[in-house]
């Protein structure tokens, strides 16, 4: 192994952990501040208790995420310095922007709406549940900028050894950044939706705190719904994207060796790189290019149109790419049958069903997990498209100090998983009605005794 090698492999284990909680914070928020709106509407006891509870949750994930996130970037200036000096004049300002507009944002109404929520009106409390839904996901906008830049970069001149900035909105809005962030955003909705039906699921299954349960899965139900069909939509557009700004990238996922008319898709093979073709191949002739050109007759660039050096990793590319569009397929038909049941009002009772929805809480955390894989891995051995290879954007640090730091971060970023974890359950078994209306339950005056109800 050398240091390239381990600090790719440090940063994809940092990168991946910390997306298992970016997700949920983007999609919850959104959640919340629907919930927060119902209440404020209606009036309706059980909103407000549903905005509590998912509130703590929220909480809980956003502080972890926030930790693991700090810890990551981190590695800019210990394990990628040249590629720090590289884009730093372009990084600074949509970094600075996400931390000004968006993580103050975010933070600031996340405790007004957490402790001060009892203090507040109605109207208020949704207002600041709305500046946390826009600032989380504002934030995650200036990070997708940051890094479609250097998918598709833009707005830049070379002076020397660095990228220097020559236009800001060219930079913001490269060709990669809308389709990337619509895309991730849609993923997140998802990770939300199933978060909140599994736990729902879980509540209908004990016969526990029946009233938000029911709530809250008609609500994550619907949201699951739209978004995971329209990510289908949204994965084609970035697909199409990619072919034409990133064509190696799509080679590489999709085992295209040949450039060619009438190209295939590929459903199953077996890549050989070395042999520079595939094995076992099942594909449809023409539905690659029909995909991408609209017109079964257009050619698609082959991987071969390119040196064996500036050629991504195929088989990592080509099955990480299938695992996350089969995940994908798989959610849609869950989603779609789940809405059946809700509409026919027979999903509440359906314990085989629900028993499945809570067991597959995980399943959009791994499409998440390989879209970020075939996203990053599928760009290589760039580091930034085409002009800064990740060979040379590596730090002047040794083999063992890297494998340290590599530890260490397995180490903190395992205990911050089980503190997670452990939290998540304590605070999923723990909940009942006192805990989260809080001092707004009412009271019902009995003789002799007073009941909150």
């Amino acid at each position: 192994m050398d240091v390239v090698l381990l600090s790719r492999l440090q940063f994809t284990f940092t990168a991946i952990f910390h997306y298992f909680f970016v997700p949920l914070t983007l999609g919850l928020a959104v959640l919340i501040a629907y919930m927060e709106f119902k209440y404020w509407r209606s009036g309706e006891k059980t909103y407000d208790k549903m905005a509590r509870f998912w509130t703590r949750l929220f909480l809980i994930n956003f502080a972890v995420g926030v930790a693991s996130g700090i810890t990551m970037e981190f590695q800019f200036g210990t394990n990628w310095a040249q590629y720090s000096r590289f884009v730093g004049d372009i990084f600074g300002a949509p970094l600075a922007a996400e931390g000004v507009f968006a993580f103050f944002l975010e933070s600031t109404f996340i405790g007004l709406l957490v402790f001060g929520r009892d203090k507040i009106s109605r109207g208020m409390r949704f207002f600041a549940a709305i500046m946390v839904a826009v600032g989380t996901n504002l934030s995650a906008f200036w990070i997708i900028a940051a890094n479609s830049w250097q998918q598709t970069p833009a707005g830049y001149a070379l002076e020397g050894n660095r990228a220097v900035l020559t236009s800001f909105s060219e930079a913001v809005f490269n060709p990669s950044t809308l389709p990337r962030f619509i895309h991730t955003l849609e993923g997140a909705y998802i990770t939300a939706a199933f978060f909140v039906i599994g736990i729902s699921a879980y509540y209908l299954l004990k016969n526990k705190n029946v009233e938000i349960a029911r709530g809250s899965l008609k609500i994550g139900i619907v949201f699951g719904l739209i978004f995971a069909v329209l990510q289908l939509f949204s994965g084609h557009m970035h697909a199409k994207q990619v072919a034409f700004t990133q064509p190696a990238k799509l080679a590489a996922y999709e085992a295209h060796w040949e450039t060619s008319e009438r190209a295939s898709m590929v459903l199953f093979a077996l890549p050989d790189p070395a042999a520079e073709k595939n094995r076992l191949e099942i594909a449809v002739p023409g539905m690659l290019s029909f995909l991408i050109h609209n017109d079964s007759s257009k050619a698609v660039q082959g991987l071969k149109d390119f040196s064996r050096e500036e050629r991504p990793p195929v088989a990592l590319n080509f099955f990480s790419f299938r695992i996350m569009v089969a995940i994908g397929l798989a959610m849609i038909m869950v989603m779609t049958y789940t809405g059946y049941e809700l509409y026919r009002g027979t999903v509440y009772d359906n314990r085989r069903l629900l028993t499945l929805l809570l067991y597959l809480i995980p399943l959009p955390y791994l499409a998440n997990s390989f879209g970020w894989i075939v996203a990053e891995v599928g760009r290589q051995p760039w580091i930034v498209y085409g002009i800064l290879s990740t060979a040379e954007a590596v730090s002047n640090i040794s083999v063992t100090e890297v494998l340290i730091s590599l530890t260490l971060f397995v180490v903190v970023y395992a205990f911050l998983a089980f503190l997670m974890v452990y939290l998540m359950v304590k605070e999923v078994k723990r909940f009942d009605e006192d805990i989260v209306l809080g001092p707004e339950k009412e009271k019902l005056i009995l003789p002799g005794k007073e009941v909150a109800v």
